[in-house]
């Protein structure tokens, strides 16, 4: 099966927002791949990490389903999707397959990595080292298919299957997971009339517009949460963590504390967050 196909050429477009109201209710392809917070209780779900996590324990363990990878990565993702659009606005987009990059203008041009394209017709989703008609470039499929050995690693049918139904905000869910596991500058969702397709970028000249201060982890944490049903507790020590703070646990909060200032979060007994205050460092 071939979803949008995409041609050798430079193909352009108008520019396409990161995030919307629209994802604040998942879809149903989301719903069946993520475990509500209810459900994670009543399966005896234990929040509180052993041992505590560090930037490189974190990466190590692996994850063992879609609701496992968006705890992880949804939040840095998101957070870093601030930094992507604060550089490119809403400005159009073109690709070009033969130069594997996608310009914003002339001084906005990045390299890309091809996660996959959506088909608006057939409302389905084909990841890219599937889509074989199209001639992608090796080298611009290698994320793609490093996703695909971990699900099939890890048992995690989203990623080693070849194609699935899905609507075009479940782009957004594989974006955030691609662009936390690689460190990404962010992910796009090029929409070229058939179909959309959703890329990663890398450029110096988005990252350092990173934040770490204290105000944008208050701001981006309990935003991203929003847009999925998921465990509060893992997905804030995750993003603290892979923002460089160091966490500290005890019963109902966790402190993260880090250059920017300290930060403590305070969780029910579902471990839903219930609080989130912070302090900038001197």
């Amino acid at each position: 099966m071939l979803v949008g196909k995409l041609e050798t050429r430079v193909i352009t477009g108008p520019s396409y927002t990161a995030l919307n109201s629209r994802q604040q209710k998942p879809s149903n392809f989301a719903r069946n791949l993520l475990v509500s917070t209810t459900q994670a209780a009543e399966l005896s779900f234990n929040p509180y990490p052993n041992p505590p996590m560090t930037p490189t324990n974190l990466e190590a363990t692996p994850c063992k389903s879609v609701q496992e990878l968006l705890e992880r990565y949804s939040a840095i993702a998101y957070d870093k999707q601030n930094d992507l659009f604060e550089v490119i606005g809403e400005n159009d987009w073109s690709f070009d397959m033969a130069a594997g990059t996608i310009s914003f203008g002339p001084a906005l041009v990045f390299p890309v990595q091809i996660l996959g394209t959506f088909s608006h017709s057939s409302e389905s989703w084909l990841w890219a080292w599937a889509n074989t008609q199209s001639g992608i470039p090796k080298q611009l499929l290698e994320q793609a298919l490093q996703l695909k050995a971990y699900g099939e690693q890890q048992e995690i049918d989203l990623l080693k299957h070849d194609a699935v139904d899905a609507e075009e905000d479940d782009l957004h869910l594989i974006g955030a997971i691609a662009s936390g596991m690689f460190d990404a500058s962010g992910y796009y969702l090029a929409d070229y009339g058939q179909g959309v397709m959703l890329i990663t970028v890398k450029s110096p000249l988005i990252d350092q517009h990173r934040k770490h201060d204290v105000a944008r982890l208050l701001h981006a944490f309990p935003e991203a949460i929003s847009f999925y049903e998921m465990h509060h507790r893992p997905a804030f020590i995750s993003y603290a963590t892979l923002k460089g703070y160091t966490v500290a646990e005890q019963a109902d909060t966790v402190t993260a504390t880090g250059a920017g200032g300290s930060l403590t979060a305070t969780f029910d007994d579902l471990g839903r967050l219930s609080n989130l205050t912070g302090s900038s460092g001197k």
